[in-house]
């Protein structure tokens, strides 16, 4: 007796088809599983025979093989239980062969016969509906995550039985529903807001061009000054998420557990503050078991690395790629994976070791050579990737003691959106999407400025020394500036104000 049950595998953040076949034969009683299946999925014959006891139907006695396909494919994780038992049923005769082939199926079994939630609902619904299939059988707590996708049958159960009764005809349950427009409502509030920070003017300036731009930011500035603060506000003022942004988004949250059963959906962009001593495997992912890492959770938003010379060097340069590439690519001797990264590099670090250095320089304890030393653990290769460089100082008494609110988030996520909009229509058909991402050829075609701006980056170029990496990152900056104010041209005020953003390239300091 053969029976066939449709179910689904996570290969990075992607599902894939995978056809479970039962077999069962004459012969000893045996319960083997084929086609590369991880621990979790070998201990399933346990899992699997108790269910279908303590729900009432009758665990054959005889040979049975259930083979995973496509079987070059790991195969991981609990979730292949459900489709199994209902394999094993099917080639018993008790599940009916009619509705089988129209529904993926997955869902951890307890030994009682209940349906545990699964990781990575999402992945398999969006692949399932590309697939053409009518539907998936899911846990009841996963059913609300796989609704997100629109035109597919999302069905939620809580026992092995309510499976068998629905694929017999003998219960009818209702396809799972959201509204998504709502969803998107209820969880598009960041909770932070720029009229909170007091003073920092020329900062909460700096973050509003790095935004328009999609620019990589570095904060300089003691302790206290509220870099933290400025910087945990940043997605606030980022243009609004896509739905196809927070799809992609929530798909990797899916993957990894992290993603909240009742909202379903990452519909704010995301904020990552990983700690100084997090390793690579952290950071860009992997393992032996490939998972995404901060940069693939802060995909669509912000990753934001404080204390930046404190992390460990061999850790920052594994950022080289995914800031390049907006991917994180993942290479183990049976698979390589692939994993969204497109983000907002944001760092802060102190000036010094002490943290006083150019505040009160009577309170300052490190030596030239010891600065020079602290900031020197930032390679250059990272801060080539930097566009823009800003001193934080410490907000004076005056700015605390003022009652008055200022600019809120809303009114400078407007400009930030228009000048998005601008940008779009500008790399229409190209795989550019802000100025950060602008290319050798692009900056000669739209980043241009005018004669006072050419004669001004000629003084600056050989009065500060600015390299040639300085002086393109000064021209995409002026770009956003110029965009910002809805100016084709990029005049002079753009380009002084983008030099402004290059601290760290100016041999004076």
């Amino acid at each position: 007796m053969l029976a066939k049950v449709l179910s689904s595998a996570l290969l990075g953040i992607d599902a894939i088809m995978v056809d479970v076949e039962v077999d069962i034969a004459q012969g000893l009683p045996q319960f083997s599983t084929v086609g590369l299946p991880d621990g979790a999925v070998k201990e399933s014959k346990d899992r699997v025979k108790s269910a279908l006891k303590n729900s009432g139907y009758e665990f054959p006695n005889r040979k049975i093989t259930v083979n995973l396909a496509p079987a070059d494919v790991r195969k991981e994780g609990a979730s292949f239980d459900l489709p199994i038992s209902i394999g094993i049923l099917a080639a018993t005769g008790v599940v009916k062969a009619g509705h089988i082939k129209e529904y993926l199926l997955l869902g951890e079994l307890s030994l009682d016969g209940g349906v545990k939630p699964i990781r990575g609902c999402l992945s398999v619904a969006v692949a399932a509906k590309k697939a053409g299939f009518r539907g998936i059988i899911v846990p009841s707590e996963n059913a609300c995550e796989g609704a997100v996708v629109e035109g597919l049958d999302v069905i939620g159960v809580r026992e092995l039985a309510e499976v068998v009764e629905f694929l017999n005809g003998e219960r009818a349950i209702p396809p799972h529903e959201v509204d998504i427009q709502d969803l998107i409502r209820q969880n598009s509030d960041y909770g932070e807001d720029f009229s909170e920070v007091k003073g920092q003017e020329h900062a909460k300036r700096a973050l509003e061009v790095a935004a328009a731009g999609g620019h990589n930011l570095l904060m300089i500035g003691p302790p206290g000054s509220g870099k933290t603060m400025l910087a945990r506000r940043i997605p606030s003022i980022l243009p609004a998420m896509s739905f196809d942004e927070a799809i992609e988004t929530s798909k990797i949250y899916s993957v990894m557990g992290l993603l909240d059963r009742e909202t379903a959906l990452v519909a704010t962009r995301p904020f990552r503050s990983p700690h100084h001593t997090i390793s690579d495997i952290g950071l860009i992912g992997g393992g032996n078991t490939p998972k995404p890492g901060e940069v693939s959770l802060s995909h669509n938003g912000v990753l934001f690395l404080d204390e930046l010379p404190e992390f460990k060097k061999h850790v920052l340069e594994v950022l080289r790629q995914p800031l390049e590439d907006g991917r994180v690519t993942i290479s183990r001797a049976l698979t390589s994976l692939t994993y969204p990264s497109r983000i907002m590099l944001v760092t802060a670090m102190n000036p010094c070791k002490c943290g006083q250095s150019g505040e009160k320089s009577d309170s300052c304890t490190c030596t030239s050579r010891e600065i020079h030393q602290y900031r020197s653990r930032i390679s250059g290769p990272l801060l080539d990737r930097i566009d823009i460089h800003i001193e934080v100082p410490a907000v004076k008494y005056r700015d605390l003691a003022d009652r008055a609110e200022g600019e809120s988030s809303a009114a400078i996520a407007g400009r930030v959106e228009q000048a998005r909009e601008i940008q779009m229509e500008r790399f229409r058909g190209t795989r550019v999407h802000c100025n950060a991402h602008m290319a050798s050829r692009q900056i000669r075609k739209f980043c241009e400025p005018d004669a006072g701006g050419h004669r001004l980056l000629e003084v600056v170029t050989e009065k500060l020394g600015f390299s040639a990496r300085a002086y393109t990152r000064i021209l995409k900056v002026a770009r956003t500036i110029a965009d910002l104010e809805g100016s084709e041209a990029i005049r002079e005020q753009h380009i002084a104000e983008a030099i402004q953003y290059r601290s760290l390239d100016r041999k004076t300091l």
